[in-house]
């Protein structure tokens, strides 16, 4: 090999190895909380503060997935089939409904169309914790605080996914597609429903999970929402229980096997899913 080769392949070897570590760290920052949490969720009350939690002995694992179970009547479980209705369901139904607006902002042409879908990207910026207060003022109204719909109606609506929507119907539904449906006689509903809807199936995966990862980690908006236990999802119960093992140390072990079980539905999620969602990021990349 020249000189000159050598010259040139020093610094590529250079930011190669730059990147991968940089990558190896991003990895590690994020496997080891949840490495910890598997590690921690089989220890003992005890030995989760006294032991190496590399440590094989005081394996607890069974009796603290049983403890979290019974713990105050089975509240856990209550919880969690709460959090699967919220996420799984309301993720469903935004998905559908910001696919669809966003399909109708690409393909039809109406009035200050431009400036509405500005003030759908201007929602996008708008943080979540700043609508709860209006939300809640407009559910108490209504007479919803304290129910199922208070948390179920607001995250059904999510600007970005329109955005993402907008992007999807763009990339994945040529207009000669929808314009040979029409001259075959098919109205917009069922242009939409048995054309399009099909072209977007990997958008409407992509944008499914990004609501259902969005609500599933929901918090703020059911504690202003929610009083009654038996209608909080996961994250705010893990939390009222994380709050009360300061006086009850009980609590701490299920607390940490119960945030274990919480991360399992996004992991199944993606895992299951991530052919389609891949696909879907890449709409539009290509012309």
């Amino acid at each position: 090999m020249s000189a000159t080769d050598s010259s040139l392949l020093r610094p590529r070897l250079l930011g190669r190895a730059t990147v991968n570590v940089v990558v190896a760290i991003s990895v590690l920052y994020t496997l080891l909380p949840v490495l910890w949490l598997v590690l921690a969720s089989t220890k003992t009350r005890d030995a989760l503060f006294s032991s190496d939690l590399l440590s094989l002995s005081d394996f607890s694992f069974v009796q603290n997935l049983q403890d979290l179970f019974a713990m105050d009547g089975g509240l856990y479980g209550r919880w969690y089939v709460n959090s699967l209705l919220y996420a799984v369901v309301g993720a469903a139904v935004g998905a559908l409904v910001s696919v669809a607006c966003g399909y109708a902002f690409d393909k039809y042409r109406f009035r200050h169309k431009e400036k509405l879908f500005g003030l759908v990207l201007a929602a996008v910026m708008v943080p979540q914790t700043v609508l709860a207060l209006p939300l809640y003022l407009m559910a108490s109204e209504a007479g919803l605080v304290n129910t199922f719909w208070a948390v179920f109606i607001p995250v059904l609506f999510n600007p970005f996914g329109v955005y993402l929507g907008r992007i999807f119907a763009r990339g994945y539904v040529p207009d000669e597609v929808l314009e040979a449906a029409r001259v075959d006689g098919a109205g917009e509903l069922t242009t939409y429903a048995r054309v399009a809807l099909r072209m977007l199936g990997p958008g409407l995966i992509t944008v499914f999970l990004f609501q259902l990862t969005a609500i599933w980690n929901n918090f703020f908006l059911p504690m202003v929402m929610l009083s009654d236990q038996d209608l909080y999802p996961v994250s705010l119960g893990l939390y009222q229980w994380n709050s009360a093992a300061s006086v009850s140390p009980e609590y701490y072990p299920v607390v940490i096997m119960g945030s274990l079980l919480a991360v399992l539905p996004l992991i199944l999620a993606f895992v299951l899913l991530q052919r389609f969602w891949r696909s879907g990021l890449t709409a539009g990349a290509v012309k």
